[in-house]
Formats: C-alpha cells, sequence, structure tokens
C-alpha cells in the first residue's frame, strides 16, 4: 500500500513537527517516483537515499566515533541487545544506580540476569567505592547512567573493569553528546546505549541506539535486535561466527523514526552548545552569592550536556522551601524524591524489582538454578545515601532559547529564594 502525501501530512499535523524534520520525512517520499510504494522497512531498501536509519547509523558512528552503530525502537531494547551481546544472562549480577529510570534494572532482568543496587554520590551518578564493594564472583558487569547529562566517573569505573574482568555497558539515554575528558560518553566500556524518546536530547518520538568497537558484540546485538536476520548479508546462510545466530526479538527502527533522528542529530552540537552556554552563563552570576546551597560536584564540568543545574541543600526541609520560593517567583525549579510520589527513577520504588516480581510464577532469573551467589537484600531503605542525596536536591532546568536578559533575572530570583530560606 502506497503511502500518500496527505497522510504524510496527518503525521506531520499531528506531531507539530519542525520544518528540517518535515523535510526530512519529506525525502521519503520524494525520492520514489509517485507510482512506487514508499518504502518504510529498514532493511532491503531499492534505493539507498530512502535508507534514513542507515544513514543515522552512520552519522552516529561517524560523531561518536564508534566503529559500530546499531539503531534500534527504544533506549531499553538498546541496553537488552548490548547486555545479550556482552554474553549477559544467566547467573550473572550486574551493578546498576539506585538513581536511574526503571529500565535500566528491567533491562538486566530481561537479559535474565541479577540487579545489584549501588549508591550514587552527589555528581547524582553512580558511586565508585559501592562499586567496589558490591562486586561478587557472580558479578559480570557495570551499568553506569549519565543521569541529567552528567558525566560518570568513567575512569574510575573502568579502572574497576579491568581489576575486576568486567563488561561495562554504559547508559547514556539522557546524555547524548555528553563527554568525560574529552571523549564521547558511551564510548568508554564495551557499549554505548542510548535512547531517542520524546524526552531526550536526541527525539524521535521512539528510537535508540547502541554503539561499540567490538565486531562480535556489533553481531550479536544485531542478531537479537532482529531475530528474522534481516541484517544479515545472506539472510539465511549458516552461521559465520559461533555466537552469531540465536532466538532474539524484533527491535527494529523503522524509517520515519530514522529520518526524524537523522534530522534530530544534525542539531545536537548546535543545540548542547546553546545549553552549555546558558548554564555556564548562569553559574557564573551564582558564584558567590549562595549561602544556603551549594552547587552539586560534576566530574567533568566541559563534558556535562548542561540539562539542568543541580543545587544542594543542607537537608530535604531547607531543599523543599526553596523550590517552593523559587517556583513561586517562576524559576524553573523542581525536586528529585518525593516520598509521596512514585518516580520509577528512584529505586525506592522499583518494586518490581524489591519485590522480585517477575510475570511467570518459577521467578526466573530470581531462581535461576544457574545463580551461584546470594541474592542482594532488596528493600526500600537498602540506600539510604541515595535518599538522602535526592531529597536534598534543586533541580533547574536549563533551556536554550534563553537571552542574557533572562540569565540575569533569573539568577536574581535564585539568589533572592536562597536569602529567604
Amino acid at each position: 500500500m502506497k503511502i500518500q502525501n496527505e497522510e504524510l501530512k496527518e503525521i506531520t499535523d499531528l506531531w507539530n513537527l519542525k520544518p528540517e524534520i518535515k523535510k526530512m520525512l519529506s525525502k521519503i517520499l520524494d525520492d520514489n517516483p509517485s507510482e512506487k510504494p514508499v518504502h518504510l522497512f529498514r532493511y532491503y531498501s531499492p534505493d539507498e537515499k530512502q535508507n534514513k536509519v542507515g544513514k543515522l547509523e552512520k552519522i552516529f558512528s561517524q560523531k561518536f566515533g564508534s566503529k559500530y552503530a546499531l539503531a534500534v525502537n527504544s533506549g531499553t531494547s538498546a541496553l537488552i541487545s548490548a547486555l545479550v551481546a556482552c554474553g549477559i544472562g544467566p547467573g550473572d549480577e550486574v551493578i546498576v544506580p539506585a538513581y536511574t529510570f526503571f529500565a535500566s534494572a528491567s533491562a538486566i532482568v530481561v537479559a535474565k540476569a541479577i540487579p545489584v543496587i549501588a549508591e550514587i554520590d552527589e555528581t547524582l551518578t553512580i558511586n565508585i567505592e559501592d562499586i567496589e564493594k558490591k562486586i561478587t564472583p557472580q558479578t559480570k558487569a557495570i551499568l553506569p547512567v549519565h543521569m541529567k547529562g552528567l558525566p560518570c566517573n568513567m575512569n574510575g569505573i573502568m579502572k574497576l573493569a579491568k581489576k575486576y574482568g568486567l563488561k561495562v555497558i554504559e547508559d547514556v539515554a539522557q546524555a547524548a553528546g555528553g563527554t568525560y575528558k574529552g571523549k564521547f560518553l558511551g564510548t568508554f566500556g564495551d557499549a554505548g546505549c542510548f535512547s531517542f524518546d520524546a524526552y531526550k536530547i536526541i527525539a524521535s518520538g521512539e528510537g535508540g541506539m547502541v554503539i561499540t568497537d567490538n565486531e562480535k558484540i556489533y553481531i550479536r546485538a544485531q542478531s537479537w535486535h532482529d531475530t528474522a536476520a534481516c541484517w544479515r548479508p545472506n539472510r539465511y546462510e549458516r552461521e559465520r561466527m559461533p555466537g552469531e545466530l540465536f532466538c532474539g526479538e524484533n527491535y527494529r527502527m523503522g524509517q520515519i523514526q530514522g529520518a526524524i533522528a537523522l534530522a534530530q542529530m544534525k542539531k545536537l552540537g548546535n543545540y548542547l552548545g546553546k545549553l552549555r552556554k546558558n548554564k555556564k552563563m548562569l553559574v557564573e552570576q551564582l558564584i558567590g552569592k549562595l549561602k544556603n546551597f551549594s552547587f552539586a560536584p560534576i566530574h567533568d564540568i566541559d563534558g556535562d550536556c548542561s540539562t539542568s543545574l543541580i543545587l544542594l541543600a543542607r537537608n530535604a526541609h531547607e531543599a523543599k522551601e526553596e523550590i517552593n520560593i523559587m517556583k513561586d517567583k517562576g524559576v524553573p525549579a523542581g525536586g528529585i524524591y518525593d516520598k509521596t510520589v512514585r518516580d520509577w527513577h528512584i529505586y525506592k520504588f522499583w518494586e518490581h524489582i524489591l519485590q522480585k516480581k517477575t510475570p511467570t510464577e518459577e521467578g526466573c532469573p530470581f531462581t535461576c538454578p544457574y545463580y551461584k551467589g546470594k541474592l542482594p537484600a532488596y528493600s526500600q531503605e537498602m540506600c539510604p545515601k541515595t535518599l538522602d542525596i535526592l531529597d536534598r536536591v534543586i533541580n533547574i532546568s536549563i533551556y536554550e532559547n534563553w537571552t542574557k536578559k533572562d540569565i540575569k533575572t533569573l539568577s536574581e530570583k535564585i539568589v533572592e529564594a536562597d536569602r529567604k530560606t
């Protein structure tokens, strides 16, 4: 069935897409003679000009300096594909931070491994000391998460990984384009996983990406993301290398998502540049003026995506008082941890994990006979340092369209709120 221009108009009207994205979608139609059907499937494109997903992978790989890039249908799919590709499975443990969206931990369970939840520190990223405390003979990998565009201590993590022979799978869902010591996040470990959903830096509605320098990991990720094996040079030929073929899923990205992500990708540098400039200007105007709050430390200020400014109060009461004052003044401020809100970005509300919930009664992977370790003592109080830190956070959103006047006014309001606390 052909997709008509009227249908494309319905899509663009529904999403209220910007001109550059509309243009990219239009090309999917315009690259074909009108009598031919539009090819929206990721593979077997009769004309390579149509293959927006393939072009996205190529540009993504070039941008981040990775040998391989694989587009998938979500950030969660990227994590699962990477875990499976790295050989994570029954009997294994994977260490994940207590502050991240639940999908980071869920992906580990889907891969049939056990999530081990570690504390964060005041950078809002995983605590290096707690990682080492929680390494056991069953530990197979570390899954660091660059929350709110803030880079993890990748030098420390890679040092631990080397010491204990662990895989590292980076969750870069909220930090596309962020760096650490001049190197892109997602390129330190065995694989980097990105999300393109509506709330991410690169947004295509849904979508994700796996990047790696390891050919075997790349091939195995392809196998998991498309069990129909459309990705293979000769789809039905025998296995070319041990571990290439196995029963997987369908996590393919479609051409519409690819076209949107491609348009967004082209704006990445400019978008992050504006955010970083505005955050730097705001911080400079606040330095030395805050009495009751401090700037949260950052492992690499230059590598921060700058989507948020994180302040830390002395206690939860002062943080909430400050947030309310700021909101009344029109400051885009908020907290992170609210005991009354079941926020799945905080481990305390991951009842799926804490109660070891599974879709079937046998309880796999928590009851897996291949698992020879002692299950983590899951509880809502297992990471008290994380809850204390998140309870003291004041999160101020950064916007790329701020003017110098906006930032000056904003800084004055923040200082005024600080003095009233």
